[in-house]
């Protein structure tokens, strides 16, 4: 009689044979390979449906007519329409005042945030403040600011007992915008200031120590070493101040000034906002959408390029 053949110790106790491994780990490489995508996959599909789809669709619609010819393809007449339109105009022209004020956006939470990062006396009690405008309502903020800013307001009454005449700051179209900016700019800075100072908390300590060492002042530290160690940081707090001015000073406008006085402080979002809404032109409003979302690519893109050269980055 044939003896039986000998079982492996592997295969007595339950195990699986070795010439099944290999498939295992496949099995093992290709799930791993694929969890990335799969995590990434919500997200995509989020940018994609509400951002990259509803973009295809504007543009679309922007090359058709409005009222009698809705829906009727006409080209670039809409286009054409806001190049010849004051009002949208206007409201380019006040985009080329906020790219004039970013710096002043972004220089001063930059430079509160490395006082806060220095530890001055009360950095507890100041960064609490700093960021307590960011919560309220920008129509909140813009009521208060229509009260302290009227021609019979405190803030005139004070320059009033300076022997200073009273300022029309919302309804002169020379200072209107100018305010309207500055009213943003306090509102909103205290979200880059939590920016910049995330950015700290990656700074190598010991070149600041090297800094104290070497007898630098604090231009020279910032200059010199803030600078260039949170140049990611600085040019990330530009692209997104930037984004927030074109397109987050709605409420602001909408309350303090409702774009006046006449076109004075028109910004393209409330030029989108007008005509969609009161004029009901959403074609005029699409072609609109369009150019400021070309804005902000580009001006995004030229930030970002001369960002790069002001802190050494190739």
């Amino acid at each position: 009689m044939t003896a039986p053949a000998p079982v492996a110790a592997g295969e007595r106790a339950g195990r699986t044979p070795a010439v099944r491994r290999p498939a295992a780990a496949r099995r093992r490489r290709r799930a791993h390979t694929l969890a990335p995508y799969v995590l990434v996959a919500p997200t995509l599909f989020v940018i994609v449906s509400l951002r990259l789809v509803p973009l295809v669709l504007g543009v679309q619609y922007s090359l058709t007519g409005d009222g009698e010819l809705n829906r009727a393809f006409v080209g670039l007449d809409n286009y054409r329409e806001l190049a010849g339109d004051p009002v949208f105009r206007s409201a380019v022209k006040n985009v080329g005042l906020l790219f004039l004020a970013l710096p002043v956006a972004v220089a001063l939470p930059g430079l509160l945030a490395t006082f806060l990062f220095l530890k001055v006396p009360g950095h507890r009690f100041y960064r609490g403040v700093y960021f307590f405008p960011v919560v309220l309502s920008p129509v909140i903020i813009g009521a208060i600011f229509n009260m302290l800013l009227s021609v019979d307001g405190p803030l005139n009454r004070l320059l009033g007992q300076a022997r200073i005449g009273p300022v029309d700051w919302l309804g002169d179209s020379k200072i209107a915008m100018f305010t309207v900016i500055g009213v943003h700019i306090w509102a909103t800075f205290g979200m880059a200031l939590v920016i910049f100072m995330a950015g700290f908390s990656t700074l190598d300590q010991s070149l600041l120590d090297a800094a104290r060492v070497d007898g630098a002042g604090l231009a020279q530290t910032i200059r010199h070493v803030i600078v260039p160690e949170l140049g990611r940081t600085i040019q990330f707090v530009f692209v997104t101040t930037m984004i927030g001015m074109l397109t987050g000073m709605f409420g602001l406008l909408y309350v303090m000034t409702a774009g006046g006085p006449g076109a004075a402080t028109y910004l393209p979002e409330l030029y989108v906002w007008v005509q969609q809404g009161q004029m009901n032109r959403p074609a005029l409003a699409s072609a609109a959408s369009v150019v400021l979302c070309v804005v902000m690519l580009v001006v995004g893109l030229l930030q970002i390029r001369l960002i790069r050269r002001a802190t050494g980055e190739v």
